[in-house]
């Protein structure tokens, strides 16, 4: 492989698998917040936080963890503010002790929080404003989660970015295609890659067993696992599941992400590290696997962008899919009739933001990633031309990108408009 490439294929893996406690866009609130505080130099009397549609959307209804199950964008915030380590970034409130719980519960009735909803061209856009009698701080991210774009203290501005409307920080990203994943995965020398893998192995299985040893959420791990116990796809998607029936109830438990979201880290890996332990297969093939499943997700939510309507779910099932493909011995040919034959089944998910459902939601997706295979095998596909689908793999995942990001926009705030009326 041209050894450029492979360089930047492996930047885009240590960009995209981070770690992080608790959902990302609260995480991310809170992460602001934090900065905020450390900006000001003491502890706020107000706050300020001004939202676009897809973070209020992702927030509203999530546990943030280490706050005595509090839920929302004003918990987020003042957690963030009061408790949280910014030199953290998204494991920002992964050092809390029992105490400054307790600080945080007191401190809701003494600190002000409020929210707007921001008119903004972006997507992904959170700013908060921090105040103390004559002092201020503001902090805006935009685009991404840790993507620091404006730091304001007094009125004097000491750190600006230039963001251009729907502008997402994934440069070069554009460089991935199934062919390449897949020649990638066989020639990647290992311990370039294994710190992160061994890092999303441990993490993600770590939360999916909490899920499944305690009630979370809808329980739809447990219920999965107790209908058919013994059917190794059935695991695979039960286990998924519980790891976001804990995440999306506030479990303390840290994932490692892909492409901004910990239910996309967690679908693109715990079916395909279920798989490889049920079925015997290497530590090698593991990780080779897993460099196909997240890649495979990367590529899919490109086009498509780190928020929108369309449910990123759908796309690490698709890569979960990819995965297994690879662990049965399938390559090229295999995987990317696997993504087309998926994708065609599942497009339609939308994302009405993160809770307790998306456990459901990770479950479907993986079911048509596996779905998508036995097709394949059994001799059977979906062919250009039917719906979304094109001749060739490629123009699918492009398909797929058009859709979600200009066709699902009016989607998109029809969805947060019914979430901000209930």
């Amino acid at each position: 492989m041209d050894q450029q490439i492979y360089r930047q294929i492996l930047c885009i893996l240590e960009e995209e698998l981070l770690p992080a406690m608790g959902c990302t866009e609260p995480i991310a609130i809170a992460y602001a917040a934090a900065l905020a505080r450390k900006l000001l130099g003491r502890e706020p009397e107000q706050l300020l936080a001004e939202v676009s549609g897809n973070i209020l959307k992702n927030v509203k209804s999530v546990v943030v963890p280490h706050t005595g199950g509090l839920r929302g964008i004003q918990a987020a915030a003042l957690a963030g503010a009061l408790i949280g380590d910014a030199d953290a970034e998204l494991e920002v409130l992964s050092r809390v002790t029992e105490e400054q719980i307790t600080s945080l519960q007191e401190a809701r009735g003494r600190i002000g929080v409020e929210v707007r909803f921001a008119d903004t061209p972006h997507i992904f856009d959170i700013m908060i404003t921090a105040r103390a009698g004559e002092d201020s701080a503001f902090v805006r991210l935009a685009g991404h989660h840790t993507n620091v774009v404006c730091l304001r203290r007094n009125g004097e501005t000491l750190l600006e970015k230039e963001l251009c409307p729907q502008q997402e920080d994934r440069s070069g990203h554009d460089i991935l295609t199934v062919e390449r994943i897949v020649e990638f995965a066989e020639c990647v020398s290992l311990p370039d890659v294994e710190p992160l893998l061994r890092r999303q192995i441990a993490y993600n299985m770590d939360i999916a067993r909490e899920g499944l040893r305690r009630p979370y959420g809808a329980n739809i791990g447990k219920t999965l696992l107790s209908s058919r116990p013994d059917d190794l796809t059935v695991k695979m998607r039960a286990w998924a599941a519980a790891a976001s029936d804990a995440r999306m109830s506030g479990c303390e438990l840290p994932v490692v992400i892909n492409s901004g979201s910990g239910n996309q880290g967690i679908t693109a890996s715990v079916p395909v590290i279920v798989y490889a332990r049920e079925t015997g297969k290497s530590d090698e093939e593991l990780l080779r696997a897993l460099c196909v499943s997240n890649l495979i997700t990367i590529h899919l939510k490109t086009g498509i962008g780190r928020l929108s309507a369309y449910c990123g779910a759908v796309s690490a099932g698709c890569g979960a899919g990819a995965g297994v493909a690879w662990l049965q011995g399938g390559r090229f040919r295999e995987i990317a009739h696997t993504v087309v034959n998926a994708v065609a089944v599942t497009s339609g998910i939308v994302c009405d933001g993160a809770k307790a459902s998306c456990a459901a939601k990770i479950a479907a997706a993986v079911d048509a990633g596996m779905l998508g295979l036995q097709m394949f095998r059994s001799g059977n596909q979906f062919y250009g031309g039917d719906g979304i689908v094109k001749k060739g793999v490629e123009n699918t995942i492009a398909n797929v990108g058009k859709l979600a990001r200009n066709g699902m926009r009016e989607t998109d705030k029809e969805i947060i408009r019914l979430m901000l009326e209930s």
